[in-house]
């Protein structure tokens, strides 16, 4: 990810050339390390991103607004004090160093000054700080004389860089050609990852792939083609001016590089081979950090929901272990009942102090000799009584743990229906509803919302159409509920059999429904459930009034009759998605 020097001096003439004369209309701040800018340009709004964030740190127009935290932070308070209403003068890069500065014009009531905002983009050394005169007003990252000594953050202290890198810059070619023949000394033949990598190690500004890939344009300069070459003299006096003129003058082409699951892994200022153009450096670079974020909040809303689901199904496992436990000790009831009675009538042949009696077993079929183990402590007529208490005790356990063993059994399936549902989302919004889900159970606790009076909208269902008929299927337990009360009672109806799966609704509209729409909902059904993996998942369907709700009965389960059954391979039918 080239978030170098080289690439921020690009972007900032950019942002230079679309900001200024724009003047702040709003600031807020959406976690502790990211704020947003509405920069009203005269033309146009725009929202300027500043991150500090160690993985995806910039400074960028987004096409994306997100939601801001619901108390500003005081950092935020403190920009909207001092350039709420501001007007940008410039932006900057600082030297040739990952730092943005854009400078602010602003009047107050009985004064007007200049302030600027320092955006440094440094990794996990990330921050953004607002100066007046040198003068630090605050930072969002702040430190004190008790934590670093080396460089102070806080109000009131004078403003200095961060110290420079042991490395020199690409604009001082006698130094970089210095470097150069120190490193060619040793080497009779090189390869552009070891050149690529003496640029990075040796030369502000570049990052990995960005100095690999300026090696690369260097070479073709050269006529070599290959990976592998010998070193050539002539390359400690073409390098570095062909650097220094890599950096001011090469042609700028915004390009995104996808993986081969269609995921942007790195962005340029100049085209690679296989990247795809974007008009500007800027939006190459939101796309890029956007279906990052995205990917990471999604992965990380997944952990959370199974995490508390997993938690509680492992708690659910071991109370049905223990239930079946106990329910085995109780199964020796009737056989308790039988020597109960057989010693009630042998009371006569028994005698205190005898350890154990055999008797004759009428109940059994061919009256065969039982062995009754005896308390030698207490009297026949007690050692019977014994029996017949622990008799009764296993039978009532019997009659409280089956109804609670079912009742486990069926938490446990509840449980695993929602690991199915968050094991098959794709974006944010299938989790949404599965939190509520996981938050009404008291297995998870909601975050706080913003109250603006509105009411929050109903995630929709996923739809296609397909062969003229509209699908819906749900993508939780609480959709699935709220799609059979909405669908029409002769609607057909599709669940997966023996696996958890979405709710599968075919709207019918009085017609007959043909085989191979059928064929296609099924495989929907079967790929939106814990069975996807499979190759011929047998799914039920039947018309939507055969199906009943019990009573008290959890999320999603229903009951169903007068069904047929098909045998479906999953797909996810996405090009039917409306």
């Amino acid at each position: 990810m080239p978030q170098d020097a080289y690439h921020i001096r690009r972007l900032a003439k950019e942002l230079n050339t679309i900001l200024v004369g724009g003047k702040v209309n709003r600031i807020s701040q959406v976690d502790k390390d990211e704020l947003t800018f509405i920069i009203y340009t005269g033309k146009s709004t725009l929202k300027l991103i500043f991150s500090a964030n160690a993985s995806n740190a910039r400074v960028c127009v987004s096409e994306t607004e997100k939601p801001p935290a619901l108390k500003a932070p005081n950092f935020c308070m403190l920009l909207r004090k001092h350039l709420q209403g501001a007007q940008i003068t410039s932006v900057v890069q600082h030297e040739f160093e990952r730092i943005i500065e854009i400078t602010f014009y602003c009047v107050g009531d009985f004064s007007q000054c200049e302030r600027v905002l320092h955006c440094e983009l440094m990794g996990k050394y990330s921050n953004i700080i607002l100066t007046e005169k040198n003068i630090i007003l605050g930072a969002l990252k702040t430190t004190s004389l008790e934590t670093d000594l080396r460089r102070v953050l806080f109000a009131g202290a004078n403003y200095e860089y961060p110290a420079p890198q042991d490395k020199i810059s690409p604009f001082n070619t006698k130094g970089v050609q210095d470097r150069l023949s120190a490193f060619f000394q040793t080497r009779e033949n090189s390869d552009k990852q070891a050149l690529g990598q003496f640029i990075f190690e040796n030369l502000s500004g570049f990052a990995p792939s960005t100095a690999r890939e300026a090696v690369g344009i260097f070479l073709e300069t050269q006529g070599i083609f290959t990976d592998e070459f010998a070193i050539k003299n002539s390359f400690i006096s073409t390098l570095p001016p062909f650097l220094l003129d890599f950096c001011e003058n090469y042609p700028s082409c915004p390009c995104l590089v996808f993986d081969e699951t269609e995921k942007p892994i790195d962005y340029f200022d100049f085209y690679v081979k296989g990247g795809r153009r974007k008009p500007s450096l800027m939006q190459a670079e939101d796309e890029f950090y956007t279906v990052k974020e995205n990917k990471n909040s999604f992965e990380g809303k997944k952990r959370k929901l199974e995490s508390a689901a997993r938690a509680q199904k492992k708690k659910l496992e071991k109370h049905v272990k223990e239930t079946l436990e106990k329910l085995k000790e109780a199964e020796g009831a009737e056989e308790n009942k039988i020597k109960g009675e057989l010693l009630t009538a042998n009371l006569y042949r028994l005698e205190k102090g005898m350890r154990y009696i055999e008797l004759e077993n009428w109940y059994s079929e061919n009256n065969e000799t039982i062995k009754i183990p005896l308390d030698d402590q207490l009297t026949p007529a007690k050692n019977a009584q014994k029996y017949f208490k622990l008799y009764a005790k296993q039978k009532r356990a019997k009659e409280i743990l089956q109804p609670r063993l079912q009742t486990e059994r069926n938490e446990l399936a509840y449980i695993e229906s929602v690991l199915t549902c968050i094991s098959v989302a794709e974006t944010d919004e299938d989790f949404s509803e599965i939190q509520t889900e996981l938050a009404l159970a008291g297995l998870l606790k909601l975050p706080p919302e913003k109250k603006d009076g509105r009411k929050k909208a109903e995630i929709p269902f996923r739809s296609f159409v397909y062969d003229g008929f509209q699908i819906y299927a749900g993508r939780n337990n609480l959709q699935n509920d709220r799609l059979l009360k909405v669908s029409d009672p002769n609607d057909l109806w599709l669940h997966t059999q023996k696996y958890h799966s979405s709710h599968v609704i075919i709207q019918t509209q009085g017609k007959t429904v043909p085989d191979s729409v059928i064929k296609f909902a099924s495989e929907i059904c079967a790929y939106y459930s814990n069975g996807r993996s499979g190759d011929k998942i047998p799914v039920d369907y039947c018309l939507k009034k055969f199906i009943k709700k019990p009573n008290k009965s959890k999320a999603g389960f229903v009951v169903y009759t007068d069904y047929k059954t098909a045998l479906a391979t999953p797909h996810a039918h996405k090009e039917y998605l409306v």
